[in-house]
Parts: structure tokens; C-alpha cells; sequence
């Protein structure tokens, strides 16, 4: 008789489970985000008695994250990860194929509208660039994470993940080359002569030649570790942009001005969607905030007549 119980003494049979779930996923980044979106759904199980593993609690889970203001998106996300751990726990005999069936059903979040999400503003672009101490080993990270966060565009968990050998030069100027994006999807990013000055300043500063690009500074304002997370990335963020008066700002947000500036500065839609690694230019679109426009549509200037 197969259960539907996450019992403490299962937990590790469960842990199992979820490898399992991050096997099913070839993208690095899909496999952290299942990871993490595994980890918490545990948490959140293990914290008070609950009847078992079974449709009823995962759409209890469903109405926690809504009420934790998370973005149907991500609520989505999670709950297909949770699903994956359903199918997954069948197959191993932890729950009952019915049980997993009924969990599969369970339905997501409809998204209203196009999320506009945050863009700054040169000027604000600008502020949030000064805000680290550039006297500290730490504040001097910062300003290069933020640089190349903002310059680059890259994702958070590209910047954790950066390395000196992806600065190479291409084309006689500075890149992010062969940088694994979402979907496993490689890309090589142009780096602007400011955001490489900051990130010199950095390595030169923390003694960094091979090896992450981005370390943990310690209290002391000593470097150590090997690297960082991509939740320390998030964290670093949001507290500098709580001192530039913009506390709701996420890294995500800053990929967006990225895009918006460029734009601005007469970059081209094909050139911003090949920097920032879409698939779809629509997507790259929704970045900008920008939707077709009929009324002065761009192959109006064509200057070509017909002869009469």
C-alpha cells in the first residue's frame, strides 16, 4: 500500500525524489530554480503537521505562495516543479498513481495583462551605480557587480556564475563569451569600457586571475570563498537600491534597463535581443515596454513611389 505522507523518517527517500525531478532538466538554471522551488515547498511542509502529500496540500501550497505576493510566474513555476515531484514519487511507489494524477490537475496561476515590471532611468541607473563605498574592497565588488548587472544585463545567476575565462577579447574589444544562459542557450556579451574598468578595479583590488569574478567579502572587508550565490547577488541589490530610494528593485529589473537604455542610444531590437540571449523578440519587446505602432510605423519612411 504506497502513502501519501512526507514523514521525517522519508525525508530522505524524498530528498532522492528531487534529484530525480533536477535530472528530468538540462538547463543549469531551470535546474536551480526546481531546486530552490523544492527546498522551499519541504520547509513549508515540515512546518506544522499536515495530512500528507496529496492534491488538497499541494493547493494549500498554491494559496501560500499567493499570499506571500509572489508573481504568477514564479507560483507557477514552483507548482511545476512540486508536480515533477508527484510523477516522480509514483514511479518510486511513495504515492499512489491517483494521488499523482490528482496533483498534476491541480492548475496555475492566470496571469492578467503583461507584467511591466521596473525600469530606471539613466539618472537613476547612474545613482544606483555610485551607491557603493568604492573606498572598501567590498563596495569596489559592488560597483562591478552593478556595472555589469546593469551594463551587460546579464541574469543573477550568470554573475554568480561568472568566471575569468568568460573576459575575452573578440573583435578587438572585451566580451562575456560562451555564457550559459536560460534553456542552456550560449551567448557572448559585449562589455562597455566602464563596466570592464570596474571589474579590473575589482579583480586587481581582491588579487582574482582565475577562477568566479564575484567573492564573499567578509566584516573585515577580507575576500574569501570561492564564490557567491545568486541569492547574494539578490541581497546586494536590494540593499543598495533601498538607499537610492528604489526598494522594490530586483536584478531582473536592472536586465530591463539594460535593454531600455540601449534602446535609447539607438541600439538595434535584433543587436539587444542577441545581447541579453532571447529566443523571441517578442520577449525582448516586453522588455522594453514597447508594443507595435500602427500609426507611424517604421516602413513609412521607405522613400520609394510608384511611376504613373
Amino acid at each position: 500500500m504506497t502513502t501519501a505522507l512526507i514523514p521525517a523518517d522519508r525525508m530522505t527517500d524524498w530528498r532522492r525524489l528531487k534529484a530525480l525531478v533536477l535530472d528530468t532538466v538540462s538547463s543549469p538554471i531551470t535546474k536551480r530554480v526546481y531546486n530552490m522551488a523544492l527546498d522551499e515547498f519541504f520547509a513549508w511542509f515540515a512546518e506544522e503537521p499536515r495530512p500528507g502529500f496529496n492534491k488538497a496540500i499541494v493547493n494549500a501550497w498554491r494559496t501560500e505562495l499567493e499570499k506571500r505576493g509572489i508573481g504568477p510566474i514564479s507560483i507557477n513555476i514552483r507548482l511545476t516543479a512540486v508536480r515533477k515531484l508527484a510523477v516522480e514519487a509514483a514511479d518510486n511507489g511513495l504515492v499512489a498513481p491517483e494521488v499523482a494524477s490528482a496533483i498534476s490537475r491541480v492548475k496555475g496561476i492566470s496571469a492578467r495583462g503583461v507584467r511591466t515590471g521596473n525600469w530606471l532611468s539613466l539618472q537613476q541607473a547612474q545613482a544606483l551605480l555610485n551607491a557603493p563605498d568604492s573606498i572598501t574592497k567590498k563596495g569596489v565588488r559592488d560597483r562591478a557587480m552593478l556595472a555589469v548587472l546593469i551594463g551587460c544585463g546579464l541574469r543573477r545567476s550568470e554573475v554568480a556564475s561568472m568566471t575569468m575565462r568568460h573576459i575575452q577579447l573578440r573583435d578587438n574589444r572585451w566580451c562575456i563569451v560562451d555564457l550559459v544562459g536560460k534553456h542552456g542557450r550560449i551567448r557572448t556579451v559585449p562589455v562597455p569600457t566602464w563596466v570592464k574598468t570596474a571589474v579590473d578595479q575589482w579583480t586587481a583590488l581582491a588579487w582574482i586571475n582565475v577562477g568566479h569574478v564575484f567573492r564573499t567579502v567578509s566584516r573585515g572587508d577580507q575576500v574569501s570563498g570561492e564564490g557567491m550565490t545568486e541569492k547574494t547577488v539578490y541581497h546586494i541589490l536590494r540593499g543598495y537600491a533601498t538607499t537610492v530610494g528604489i526598494p522594490t528593485l530586483a536584478p531582473h529589473d536592472l536586465r530591463r534597463t539594460c535593454a531600455k537604455l540601449c534602446r535609447a542610444a539607438g541600439g538595434e531590437l535584433e543587436q539587444i535581443q542577441m545581447l541579453l540571449g532571447h529566443a523571441s523578440v517578442q520577449t525582448t519587446e516586453r522588455y522594453l515596454g514597447t508594443k507595435q505602432d500602427l500609426a507611424h510605423a517604421p516602413n513609412d519612411g521607405i522613400k520609394l513611389r510608384l511611376s504613373i
